[in-house]
């Protein structure tokens, strides 16, 4: 079946199994590394226009209802990603997640990495930069 092949190639096209590997063993230097030599997917809330290499979209955060906290979902592989969360994701080059975080630092407060699993972790928008400028 042509249609079922394509969907499983864009499927691949949409993971970093370097971070991936480097989540399920917990390895904050390995996430590092692979944060540095890999894209991130990022769950969008409006995807960037097809005919505008430039436009990437606008990333979708959490605020959190309670308390007001803006957490940064990211995940290793758009499989990961809940189905409760806006459907479109992008890859995010690490330059472009640098410059991410650091236009929103103030504002973030988390960043979660795989967050339903299967191997989540958690860390500070200062740790990722520190991470993705060594």
């Amino acid at each position: 079946m042509p249609g079922k092949k394509k969907a499983s190639s864009a499927q691949a096209e949409f993971r970093n199994t370097q971070l991936s590997d480097a989540l399920q063993t917990q390895d904050v230097a390995a996430v590092a590394f692979a944060l540095r030599h890999g894209p991130t997917v990022v769950p969008l809330m409006r995807p960037g226009a097809r005919d505008n290499p430039l436009d990437v979209g606008e990333v979708w955060t959490y605020r959190d209802p309670a308390n007001g906290n803006v957490a940064l979902l990211l995940f290793s592989d758009a499989a990961h990603k809940p189905a409760t969360l806006p459907k479109e994701v992008a890859l995010q080059s690490p330059a472009a997640l640098l410059l991410f975080l650091r236009a929103h630092r103030d504002e973030l407060t988390t960043v979660f990495f795989d967050i339903a699993g299967p191997h989540p972790m958690q860390a500070t928008p200062d740790d990722l930069i520190a991470a993705l400028e060594a």
